[in-house]
Order: C-alpha cells, then structure tokens, then sequence
C-alpha cells in the first residue's frame, strides 16, 4: 500500500521496511500492520489533539506529573511548546504503561519504542498467525468466559498494585490470542493516587469487562470485585498476590451525627476544665 505521511520518516529512518495495511482507525489513533526486518509488527499512529476524539481527556491527565518545570509551566499555559508537550506525555504514558505493565506480568503488547508520533510494537496474532480478534467479536462457552474474566480481574488487580488504572477499559479494547486476553490501548492511564476520578473510573472499567464476560456466564453480573479491589488498595493491603473472590460487602452504617457532636462537645468542655485547673494552679503558685 502507499506509505501514509505519518509513517515516510520512519521509512526513510530504516525503522520500518514496509507498510502492509491499515488495521484500525479509532478515535485517538490509526494503526498499521508493518514489517520491520523479518518481524510483522504494528505502528500506532497517534491523531492529532484536534482530530482526537477522546472525550474529557483532562480528567484522565489530571494527577500526572512532569518532571522538567519548564515543561509543566508551558504545559499549564497552553502555549505551542506547552501543547507540544502534553501531546508527547499523552503518547509516552502509553509507552511507559506497557514497559511496566509487561514487566508486572500483565499481558500487553510489548513496545519497540514510540518515534514521531508513531508507537511501534508487538502484533497480537491468533493460532493462525493472523491478527488476533477483539473481545468483542468472539463467543465464549460459559466456563471459558469464567476463566477469562477471572485473569482479567487479576490483570486489572496488577495494574492496580503498579498505580494504574486503564480508564477506558472494555471489551474493544482487549484482544484475545490463543493463550488468552491482552489488554491494548493504554494512553489515558490516569495514575491512581493522583487523580480524583480513579475510583470511578476502576469501578467503571472492571464494569466493562464483567459486563461482557456476563453475558456468556451470568452468575459473573453480581461479583464486586471494583469494590474489593479499591478497598485493600485504600487499606495498603492490596498486592500482586492478593487472591480476589468478588465478594464485598457495602459499608450500610450512616454516621450518628448527633452522638458525633455530642462526644466533640464533651472533649471540648473536659479540654476546658483541664485548662481551668492549670490557670487555678498557676495562681495559688
């Protein structure tokens, strides 16, 4: 095919030998299937931010941190340096989601490095050596959903346990090869601690995945295993090896605000006793 604009420097570089096909065009990027020396891979080209789609991206940015303070100056400014900027930490959150998330032991595709816009890495393939399908284009026998929806929930546990949290997480955005599911599209990985939509957010993908996965199993619709997740991580107690049941139960106790303020006015008045009784001691002094 014809060497689309955003992939010719690539070429002319010798990072890329080929362009084979387009594989997708999403809201946030087009990808290709590409030969780099004798390996297929795939190159993400990433859109720009006016003909990007993606919906309240500043949520999903909120709690990132650049380390240059030049750069988060501009970058809070707004101006052609400071959008430049945040184009490339929209791309390169991406790039560092998948070498940690890899290293982690969560299945994704392994990056070869992000150039101009573009991110080359791994192509997921099937048992037939062509490109593996989404989770949405493949029925599942119950057992098997179960199964899946289980390493899914230990995938976004991992991500969890490495400060991640997908945020756009569903079925069209995993793929499924013959050992199982790999988890693509990671630009908007909102940083747990840092951003105030986290909980919401983890709540919502693993709503996603189990959604789907339910369909072929229903018994899967009443696991909780956003809540059970998002409790330990609150507590600390949340690790790689946590073993989830999808079991949590909601805390139904309302706060007794009268007892509340009637325990802070006796703190108070035994506070101002213990006062008095210094003053009386300082003048007998």
């Amino acid at each position: 095919m014809k060497i689309p604009k955003r992939l010719q420097p690539l070429v002319d570089d010798g990072l890329i030998d080929e362009v084979i096909s387009q594989l997708m065009s999403g809201k946030e990027a087009t990808v290709y299937m590409v030969r780099c020396g004798d390996d297929i891979r795939c190159a993400k080209v990433y859109k720009e931010a006016n003909k990007r789609s993606f919906k309240k991206a500043a949520q999903y940015q909120e709690g990132r941190k650049s380390r240059n303070s030049r750069r988060a100056r501009a970058m809070e400014k707004g101006s052609k340096y400071g959008r430049k900027q945040q184009e490339d930490a929209w791309q390169n959150a991406e790039v560092e989601a998948l070498y940690t998330l890899a290293a982690a032991g969560v299945r994704v595709p392994q990056p070869f490095g992000c150039f101009e816009s573009v991110l080359l890495m791994e192509l997921i393939t099937d048992g037939e050596g062509d490109v593996a399908p989404r989770l949405n284009d493949i029925i599942l026998p119950s057992e098997h959903a179960i199964e899946d929806h289980l390493i899914m929930m230990n995938y976004v546990k991992i991500m969890l346990c490495e400060g991640i949290i997908h945020g756009d997480l569903s079925e069209f955005n995993v793929l499924v090869d013959e050992y199982g599911p790999v988890i693509i599209d990671l630009p908007q990985a909102v940083d747990a601690s840092a951003n105030n939509n986290a909980k919401s957010m983890l709540l919502r993908d693993v709503d996603n995945i189990t959604d789907y996965y339910a369909q072929f199993a229903p018994e899967l619709a009443q696991s909780k295993y956003a809540q059970e997740m998002w409790a330990l991580y609150e507590k600390a107690e949340l690790t790689p090896e946590t073993e989830l049941t999808g079991l949590f139960e909601e805390d139904t106790k309302s706060a007794d605000v009268d007892t509340i303020i009637e325990e802070i006015k006796a703190a108070f008045a035994e506070e101002q006793e213990r006062l008095e009784r210094i003053s009386d001691a300082d003048e007998i002094d």
